[in-house]
């Protein structure tokens, strides 16, 4: 099993340049642990995307039936009382943004809050720090 930050869960919806090394990751090992607020993140990005001109109404519309496939079999981190406590020290902690800092939050109570080898499938620089420092192990082992 994995965690999988919405970085990384984009290039499986959508054709760019990490596409290959995610699919890859995702073949080794179909599990997929992600935070309950990654699929907003998803969507936001996919947005985006269209509005830069990136993807069209047809491919944001095909880039969230994959993520709904994605979805339908991944298992999800709740929120509660839990994540913030631990998203209030993690943004002592490390130079993160509050959504990220909720991404390692999920990810460490999917830990067991003891992320030693575990890996931590993430695209973003900052957050794939934050997450090594942690102790978890980011995936892809390079950019």
């Amino acid at each position: 099993m994995r965690f999988w930050d919405s970085s990384a869960i984009v290039p499986l919806c959508v054709d760019e340049g990490a596409s290959k090394a995610a699919r890859d990751l995702l073949s080794a090992d179909g599990s997929m642990i992600v935070w309950w607020g990654a699929p907003v993140e998803c969507h936001s990005a996919f947005a985006r995307l269209r509005r830069e001109g990136a993807l069209d109404e047809g491919g944001e519309d095909a880039a969230r039936r994959v993520l709904a496939v994605l979805a339908d079999a991944w298992t999800e981190i709740l929120p509660g009382a839990e994540i913030r406590t631990i998203c209030a020290r993690l943004l002592l902690n490390h130079p993160l943004r509050a959504a990220d800092s909720m991404q390692l939050a999920a990810a460490l109570l999917w830990a067991d809050k003891n992320p030693s080898g575990h890996p931590f499938i993430c695209l973003d620089e900052r957050l794939r720090e934050a997450a090594r420092r942690e102790g978890f192990l980011p995936l892809p082992e390079s950019l």
